[in-house]
Order: structure tokens, then sequence, then C-alpha cells
């Protein structure tokens, strides 16, 4: 029976540079998960209230870019294996997220965000940098960029029109796999990060939100 082959911090990086391009330009890998959205019917919706949906949701899409490059950037430096395949785990679930919120936009007639290869960018370079740290703080990680992440959504459920079932179903859906992702982070031994760490995540994440609704 031939060995399993062993991955070089090479190949790593070369399957990540993939992933990027995926990500951002292509198809990225998936569970192939359905859309929450395909069940829900198209509401009636104004011209404000579809330019809103299409805002949020690029602003979504966003995040989901970030999330890949955090969950990449981990896996990269992560010490442990079983946390290296549950960030590429992860990975693929917030992939579906990508996808639906993709769909979603073009939908509605808007536009993914033109700085998602600058946001990747950093957000890869944090990622790497949490996981080179140590596993408890690269999963301490995750578990409050879930937390960060839900409150976003929160917002974003109660700004979304009534009217708008598609759109809210899948961040709903997107809801409840964070939290998920956050408490098996949390489970895994992840440390509670400390409190200049979180404010300055909540700051970048401002940023992220306030120049993607609008570019």
């Amino acid at each position: 029976m031939a060995s399993e082959r062993s991955y070089s911090p090479f190949d790593h990086l070369i399957a990540n540079f993939d992933q990027a391009l995926r990500t951002l330009f292509g198809r990225p890998d998936t569970t192939g998960r359905p859309d929450p959205s395909a069940a829900e019917p198209e509401g009636e919706l104004s011209e404000a209230d579809r330019l809103e949906s299409a805002r949020l949701m690029r602003i979504n899409h966003t995040g989901e870019v970030c999330a890949q490059a955090l969950y990449q950037g981990q896996a990269l430096t992560a010490k442990l294996e079983a946390v290296r395949e549950n960030m590429e785990r992860a990975a693929r679930e917030e992939n579906d997220h990508l996808v639906w919120c993709e769909q979603r936009i073009e939908q509605l007639g808007g536009h993914t965000s033109y700085l998602n290869p600058f946001f990747y960018s950093g957000a890869f370079a944090i990622g790497a940098a949490a996981g080179a740290v140590g596993d408890k703080w690269s999963l301490g990680f995750v578990g409050e960029t879930e937390k960060q992440v839900i409150a976003h959504l929160d917002g974003h459920l109660q700004r979304l029109s009534p009217n708008d079932r598609r759109s809210r179903a899948v961040l709903e859906q997107m809801r409840v796999d964070e939290a998920q992702h956050g408490h098996t982070a949390m489970a895994a031994g992840g440390a509670p990060l400390p409190g200049p760490i979180r404010l300055a995540m909540k700051l970048s994440s401002k940023v992220m939100t306030g120049t993607t609704y609008w570019v």
C-alpha cells in the first residue's frame, strides 16, 4: 500500500496561491450544499431596497473573501495537523457563502467589490501571522472573528427589506455556519484574545465594511 504523500511548505504555498486565484477570479471549491435562497420567491423590491441589498451582500461577499484568506493563511502556518485540517474544512464551508453571496449580488444587479484582492492579501497575512504565533491563538482568532461576523450579520438582517427573502435566507444560513465555526474553534483549544487585539479587529472590519459598501 502506497504511503500518503507528505506535502512540503512549498506545496502548501502553491495550493494557497491556487486557492487565492479561485477565490478572487474563479470558482472556489465548495461543499456542494444548495443555495438556501433557491427555494425563496423573489420579492418586490423598490430600487432603493434593491440597491441597499446589493451593497449589503457585497460587504458580506468581501467578508467571505477575507475569511478564505484568513483560513488559508492560518492553515499554512498551523503547527498541528488537526488544526490545519479544521481550517481547510471551514474554508470550504465558507466558500459556500462566497458563491451564494456572489449569485445574490448578480441577481440584484450589483457587483462584487473591486477592492477584494487588496483585502484578501491583508487578511492572508494576518491569518498567517496568527497561525505562526501558536495554534491556541490562531483558534482564538477564529472564534473572535466569527463572533464579530455574527454581529455584522445581525445588523444586516435588520437593514434588509422584509421583502428580500432571498438575501435573508443566505445570511441566516451563514449565521448558523459562522456560529458553528466559532464554537468549534474555541472547543478545540482557542484562547480568548486580549482586548486591544479585539479592538484592532473591529477597527479593521469597519474599514472593510465602510469601503466595500460603496466600491
